[in-house]
This record gives structure tokens, C-alpha cells and sequence, in this order.
């Protein structure tokens, strides 16, 4: 196995008796290197990696991972999901961008299953990996991580309000953790708009205090972000758009040619009967009469829970709302508003942030003349969920 001269000796001492826990499991090509990245995900507990990895190999085999590299995703996801590698680091680390908002989750979602989204992500995770472990052994262990550019010009966090989009992410943050440890080098997100605020302030639950402390993120200043970048690529291995030298033939400083920039995918091309996930969601229906209103209460029993919604009107709009009830006080959380949910779906997430009741509202009191009919799907996730399960079992 390589030698690693440069450990503590408490940290010598815990590779060894990682190194023996694990034996039994071990292929020839996992390293010292291999096994390091288990024991610093895990702050070098023995014991604690150990559980990491013989999870994460269980994983495997409940993925088929091995087996993906021979799996063609739908075809709707290889041409837009939207990812690319346009060149290496100082190191020879593997350098990918990520055009977010290219990401079309919604339309995706309406063509495939999650499960399908969630392999195909899967399969292109392996492929970095392979590709650092490839730069590893021939420029070293700096080369053996993967600096990621998240580009979220344009971002729109409406569609990751849909609960089957907003599940995927967690789904495919929570798999990262659990299973891709110590792989990431840096990762930039630029051109962050205010509401990517909320939508990480969510996202960061999932993730470990390694991978938050590896992340930087920029507002549209592209100054900043292209300096923060050029200390760590070389110009030649960027494309111009991000402060390189790297243009497609026609000069499209983008490099679309290596990096997908995903789309918006036709609506003609979805499918409702194999839109599974849609199907399976329980949907609940109620009559909120002239002049009244239904209030939903949900129990938060765990701080960090997360309060997410879906629903549709009849013909008509209606008025919603989320309060917070917490010894006999009220407090508005969403204030009542009128939503058009009889033109487009109304869905929405939030943060629960203190252990008390949340009220959903329904309010139809300002019509006099129409009750309104509503279907939702209201549910709180523990953000501890193990929503993976979910997505295997779809």
C-alpha cells in the first residue's frame, strides 16, 4: 500500500486500525489514499469510518453502481443534464462546470423517474471519480480531487419548490455525503442571485462542516469570482466566460462543445404514464366553502424540519398562508395572500426553525359567492430522512 509520510502519529495510528477493520472488504485498489478519505470524513474515528464505508459499499451493491458504467441513462438526461469538464488545476486536478440553471429537474422529471435522474447523477459521480484517481497516480495526491465551477446565472428556485425536484437534490446531496467522501478539491458557485440564499441555507443541512468549508460563493461580480478561480486554473485550461482562454471553434466562450449546458426540456416530450413519481404522490382534496377557511395543523417534533407544499384550485383562485402557533401566539410565517393556484401549481418550502405547530391555510373568506376546491400534498421531512429509500423504492 503507499506509505504516507506526512501523518501525525495518532493519525498513522488510526489508518492502521482503520486499515485492519476493514481488511476483509478491501479490493487491491484501495489505497492508503482510499482509505484516508473514510477516516477524515469522519474527524479519523476508526469506527466511525469503518460504519462509512461498509454502508456505503452495501450502498453500492443496492445501486448496482459497478454495473452503471454499462447502463444508458434516457436520453432526455444525457443530452441535458447539464455538466462538463473543460480542463485541469495547478495539480492536475479535473476541473467541472455546471451551468445550474440549465438544469431543467421539472421537465426531467416529467419524461423519467427519480430513480432514473438519481443513477444517471450516480454514474456521472463515478466517472469523476475514476478520472481523479486516474490524475492521482500521475501528478499525485493533489490531482486526486475535482474542483467544481456551479455556474447559477439565470437561477429560478421555483421548480425546486415541487416536491419530487426539491427530494431529488436532498436525495442526491445525502448520497454524496454518505458515499463520495474527501473528493471534493473546491467548489465555486458564482453569480449567486439573493434567493440562492434560501435555497443553500436548506441545502447545507445535508451537508458535512467538510463540505461547507470547501465551498466559496460569489455574487455576480465576475472579478471576484474569475481571481478567486485563476489562482487555482490556469487560463489555458478555462473557458473565456470564465476568465480562461478556452473558446469553442465558432468562438462560443462557453465551450459548449465540452460542457452541456442543459435546457428546457418540450413539454411534448413528457409522459404521463411514466411520470411514476406524480402518480404515487397522495394527493388530499377538500371544499373550502364561501366565506371560510381550512386550516392544516402539522406537529414540528425536530428543529430543521422541513415544511413543503403542493397544491391546486379548481377554476378559482384562493387565498394560503402558513402560521405558526407556539403557546397561544400566532405568528405569520407566510402572511395570507391570493395565489392563481387555478393557473399554475402553487408549491413551496419552509424551514422550521422552532418545535411547534404549523398551520397550513386555505382562506376563502373574501368569496361570497363560490366555494373553492383544493388538492394539496402537505408534508413535514425530519432532516435526518433517509430519502434515498424513497427514491429506490420508486
Amino acid at each position: 500500500m503507499t506509505t504516507i509520510k506526512c501523518l501525525a502519529d495518532d493519525e498513522r495510528f488510526a489508518l492502521m486500525k482503520f486499515r485492519r477493520s476493514v481488511r476483509s472488504i478491501l479490493q487491491p485498489h484501495h489505497d492508503d489514499q482510499f482509505l484516508l478519505r473514510w477516516l477524515r470524513a469522519r474527524k479519523w474515528d476508526p469506527a466511525a469510518a469503518e460504519k462509512m464505508l461498509r454502508d456505503s459499499l452495501e450502498w453500492r451493491k443496492l445501486w448496482e453502481v459497478d454495473k452503471l458504467v454499462h447502463w444508458k441513462e434516457p436520453q432526455v438526461i444525457k443530452e441535458n443534464l447539464p455538466h462538463g469538464i473543460c480542463g485541469y488545476d495547478v495539480d492536475g486536478a479535473p476541473v467541472v462546470v455546471v451551468p445550474f440553471a440549465g438544469l431543467d429537474l421539472y421537465g426531467i422529471l416529467h419524461c423519467t423517474s427519480r430513480r432514473d435522474m438519481i443513477k444517471a447523477t450516480v454514474k456521472v459521480l463515478e466517472h469523476y471519480l475514476l478520472m481523479c484517481q486516474e490524475q492521482a497516480q500521475k501528478c499525485g495526491p493533489a490531482a486526486g480531487q475535482v474542483i467544481v465551477i456551479f455556474d447559477m446565472q439565470d437561477f429560478n428556485l421555483r421548480q425546486y419548490m415541487w416536491r419530487p425536484a426539491g427530494e431529488v437534490v436532498i436525495t442526491l446531496i445525502q448520497m454524496y455525503e454518505a458515499n463520495y467522501p474527501e473528493i471534493l478539491k473546491t467548489c465555486f458557485i458564482i453569480n449567486a442571485p439573493k434567493v440562492f440564499t434560501f435555497a443553500f441555507a436548506i441545502a447545507k443541512k445535508f451537508m458535512n462542516d467538510y463540505t461547507i468549508s470547501k465551498i466559496q460563493i460569489y455574487k455576480a461580480d465576475p472579478q471576484k469570482w474569475k481571481n478567486a478561480i485563476l489562482k487555482m486554473v490556469p487560463k489555458d485550461q478555462l473557458p473565456v466566460f470564465f476568465g480562461g482562454t478556452l473558446t469553442d471553434v465558432d468562438g462560443n466562450s462557453r465551450l459548449v462543445t465540452k460542457i452541456c449546458q442543459g435546457g428546457k426540456i418540450p413539454k411534448e416530450l413528457y409522459t404521463k404514464n411514466n411520470d411514476k413519481d406524480k402518480n404515487n404522490e397522495d394527493f388530499t382534496t377538500v371544499v373550502v366553502k364561501k366565506g371560510d377557511k381550512v386550516e392544516i395543523d402539522f406537529l414540528v417534533e425536530k428543529v430543521g424540519s422541513i415544511l413543503s407544499w403542493e397544491f391546486k384550485s379548481e377554476s378559482h383562485d384562493i387565498k394560503f398562508g402558513v402560521m405558526k402557533k407556539n403557546k397561544e401566539k400566532i405568528i405569520e410565517m407566510i402572511p395570507i395572500h391570493r395565489v392563481a393556484a387555478h393557473q399554475f401549481d402553487e408549491v413551496g418550502v419552509l424551514t422550521c426553525e422552532e418545535l411547534a405547530t404549523y398551520s397550513i391555510v386555505f382562506d376563502n373568506s373574501y368569496s361570497l359567492m363560490r366555494n373553492k376546491k383544493i388538492c394539496y400534498n402537505v408534508h413535514i421531512t425530519d432532516p435526518t430522512e433517509n430519502l434515498h429509500e424513497l427514491a429506490i423504492n420508486n
